[in-house]
């Protein structure tokens, strides 16, 4: 299915991208911005996600933003990830003006106070604990993030790498955050319903013409060495059982070899028909669970599997079954059958997750942020061009032992 657009560019650098659909009485409106958890101060992190939080707190001319939009019959969210930042609306199309009035004051300026900041401090602080240092397993991912990357800012998580950084947040600090990455010239709107680009230009104008553009931020972030030798943690914790997670570094998001990754995540790992479920779970007993996914990270970023080890087990034998299989993986390769399904599968999930216009408006713009929007109408190429012979070249290259970070997660 190709996805028509078109876009201009506003004065002040906001990129405006629009996708007409006349079958729906709602719009999407999606803005989002060039910047994520990789772009911190490596003392000062949690800064994009805490943002997702202040965005809500009330902006220079509306202090509740919630209220209007409910009022106008609509609904919204965001994200934060180590890469972006990204807020939507869906709205019924009469109302649409109500959406450009909320994104563009908040983006011309938040309502910064100390009660705000304060406010949303704790409950990023308190999803801090609930997630990441209470939760069962709640605190693998900063272990294996700061195990797998000694460089680059991946090494810590979207939320931050220690509860202190979000609790030590300051006004001027968070002010300068916002001046330096949450500006036009750093951000994608992508408007998807039954609109015209004329209609779209003239709102944009109207709202979102006058901010000042800001600097384009430029990024110049330390590459993350190949790595050359295996690496091994054990942590123990209050768990019911031991898992393992172990992780590979592989190529940046518009590489070909990121596209080869995905397939190989899908074959090894996504599903009850999966070769990790169906030997390490359902024939040789050793895991309750497994998974093979990666991170999709725009910078080189990883592929991992993880899972839970059947009481038991020992987590040396589960562990040596996880590499024999990846090295099989390497060494044998993949079946036309293997791969044609694994191909089937994806282009399955990208057709289903484009009947939504919130969906379609999202990954308009996330691709134009990549580079260009009408990436999006290629994507499914790039998964068909990988032959198994191109599989195999790229899983002996990062499924290499040297290639591993493996986190053993104990129960004490």
């Amino acid at each position: 299915m190709q996805i028509p657009f078109e876009r201009f560019t506003l004065d002040n650098g906001l990129r405006v991208l629009v996708h007409h659909d006349n079958t729906t009485p709602m719009v999407a409106v999606n803005v989002l911005y060039d910047v994520g958890a990789r772009d911190e101060d490596p003392s000062k992190t949690g800064f994009a996600h805490l943002f997702e939080h202040l965005m809500f707190g009330g902006s220079e001319n509306i202090p509740s933003y919630d209220e209007p939009l409910q009022m106008a019959g609509g609904e919204n969210n965001a994200y934060t990830t180590n890469d972006i930042t990204n807020y939507y609306i869906q709205l019924p199309l009469q109302n649409i003006e109500t959406a450009f009035w909320l994104e563009s004051d908040r983006m011309k300026s938040l309502a910064f106070s100390e009660k705000s900041l304060d406010v949303q401090r704790k409950v990023v602080s308190e999803e801090f604990k609930e997630h990441y240092l209470n939760k069962p397993y709640g605190d693998a991912w900063n272990h294996l993030r700061q195990l797998a990357y000694k460089k680059h800012p991946y090494q810590w998580m979207t939320i931050g790498k220690e509860l202190k950084h979000i609790e030590d947040a300051q006004l001027e600090d968070v002010k300068a955050f916002f001046f330096t990455h949450y500006r036009p010239v750093n951000a994608v709107l992508c408007v998807a319903g039954n609109v015209t680009t004329a209609q779209v230009k003239l709102l944009a104008e109207k709202w979102f013409g006058d901010i000042p553009s800001g600097e384009k931020y430029l990024r110049h972030l330390p590459a993350e060495p190949e790595q050359q030798d295996a690496r091994v943690q054990t942590i123990y914790a209050d768990v019911p059982l031991d898992a393992i997670y172990k992780a590979w570094h592989i190529g940046a998001r518009l590489s070909a070899p990121y596209y080869a990754a995905d397939l190989i995540t899908e074959i090894m790992g996504n599903g009850f028909s999966s070769r990790l479920y169906q030997r390490l779970v359902k024939e040789e007993q050793l895991f309750s669970n497994i998974s093979c996914y990666h991170t999709g990270s725009l910078d080189p970023g990883l592929l991992v599997v993880e899972g839970k080890i059947v009481a038991g087990k020992s987590i040396e034998e589960a562990n040596a079954a996880i590499e024999r299989e990846m090295q099989l993986f390497a060494e044998k390769g993949v079946t036309d059958e293997e791969l044609t399904k694994a191909k089937n599968k994806i282009e399955a999930m990208i057709e289903f997750e484009d009947m939504s216009i919130l969906s379609r408006a999202n990954n308009l713009a996330f691709y134009e942020l990549l580079g260009d929007a009408e990436m999006i109408n290629s994507e499914l190429d790039r998964y068909q061009n990988v032959t198994a012979a191109y599989l195999q070249e790229t899983a002996k290259k990062v499924l290499r032992p040297e290639n591993c970070s493996t986190l053993l997660y104990r129960k004490k």
